[in-house]
């Protein structure tokens, strides 16, 4: 019934779906030149021989695929290795991170059509699905041709757990598609088995991650740059989090003078309006996406680039992990942990409730409830 609903509104729904797509092409968060991609039309032949297909939604789930990516190019068998993702972000992570002879594309936009254009193309022979993304179409498609398929790294939030309790046979049929589902936590396969799903706890695969590479010459010229600066990092950040640490910067500086904040949006993108923002509250900004360089004045390095947080890991000695303070989430604290950053984040952690966990057993990671916590706990980190 619920699926039934869902491919009727995803067809009938076209015109309103092209809308939205080419709203998003003209902003910029749609690749232009590989947008029939997106429509299920494929940019590059396919090979021949078995093909192995992996799909992930963004940059953190492309990320924790590399190991997995690495290994099978490693395998006496040497299959196709295709990889699909949704956003421009994870397209150009993949462009500079996938071994040789991997194939990257852009996942088809959820309607039959897309979906059956993508599939009768790259015929793939066994499919790997990462983390929590399922469109019901591409799954059941997938499925219904004989596609054995397995979901890896599997999460699943309180919040979407909830929300999938409303819909228990949708669920069913959903996770029915999978072989099996390898979950990053027990209280996610504690999850996926009330919704239906065949799932063992195989344990998180973005602790096999490597470190997120840095430009040696790039991190020269950064850290001789801020010199003894003291300085801090907000990494990831969403809407609302950057007023949040101007205002931490600002209760700060008389204590730490010459503080340097650097701050890395999520999304790039955002980068003018966030200066914009920041400069209109009093902060001398200095935007990396603009070529602008960091003089003794500067208040806030906006580091609105792409692909270089290894580089600012690796830059400041403190690190609070964004999307935190805002209920979207968190974002994944192990990066700034292997390059062995004091971690600061938010209380909406949901997105690695086991990981945040873990590191707060350890005395790793120091949760904070609101901007004026997070100000107390940067000046206790910078006096360290």
């Amino acid at each position: 019934m619920m699926f039934g609903l869902y491919r009727a509104t995803s067809v009938l729904g076209g015109p309103l779906i092209d809308g939205f797509l080419e709203r998003r092409r003209r902003r910029g968060k749609e690749d232009a030149e590989r947008f029939a991609e997106r429509l299920g039309q494929a940019g590059r032949p396919r090979p021949d021989g078995t093909v192995v297909w992996m799909h992930g939604a963004s940059v953190g789930e492309a990320l924790s695929m590399l190991p997995v990516v690495e290994r099978l190019m490693r395998h006496e068998s040497r299959p196709n290795v295709l990889v699909t993702t949704g956003t421009v972000t994870s397209a150009r992570l993949m462009a500079e991170r996938l071994p040789e002879g991997v194939i990257h594309q852009y996942a088809p936009v959820d309607r039959p059509g897309c979906v059956a254009a993508f599939l009768d193309h790259w015929r793939p022979d066994f499919a790997i699905w990462w983390e929590s993304e399922l469109w019901p179409n591409l799954v059941l498609e997938t499925s219904k041709r004989g596609v054995p398929m397995l979901l890896a790294n599997a999460r699943m939030s309180p919040r979407s757990f909830n929300k999938w309790r409303w819909f228990p046979g949708f669920a069913r049929s959903l996770l029915g598609a999978f072989r099996t589902v390898l979950t990053q936590s027990d209280i996610d396969t504690e999850r996926y088995l009330a919704l239906g799903g065949r799932a063992e706890t195989l344990g998180n695969l973005k602790f096999a991650v490597p470190p997120l590479p840095a430009d040696a010459a790039a991190l020269a010229d950064l850290t001789a740059v801020i010199g003894d600066r003291p300085r801090w990092l907000a990494a990831s950040t969403h809407e609302g989090e950057e007023a949040i640490a101007w205002r931490s910067h600002e209760a700060l500086r008389p204590r730490f003078p010459g503080l340097l904040s650097i701050v890395v949006p999520r999304h790039p993108d955002r980068g003018a309006g966030i200066a914009e923002m920041l400069r209109q509250g009093g902060a001398k900004v200095a935007r990396r996406a603009a070529g602008e360089p960091i003089a003794a004045d500067t208040d806030v390095y906006l580091a609105d680039t792409m692909g270089e947080l290894g580089l600012f890991f690796r830059a400041a000695p403190v690190v609070f992990m964004g999307k935190s303070l805002v209920p979207e989430g968190g974002q994944n604290p192990i990066e700034p942990a292997r390059l062995g950053a004091a971690i600061l984040t938010g209380p909406h952690t949901w997105n690695f409730e086991k990981i945040v966990a873990d590191l707060d057993d350890a005395g790793a990671i120091r949760i904070v409830a609101d901007g004026d916590a997070l100000t107390a706990a940067l000046a206790r980190d910078l006096a360290d």
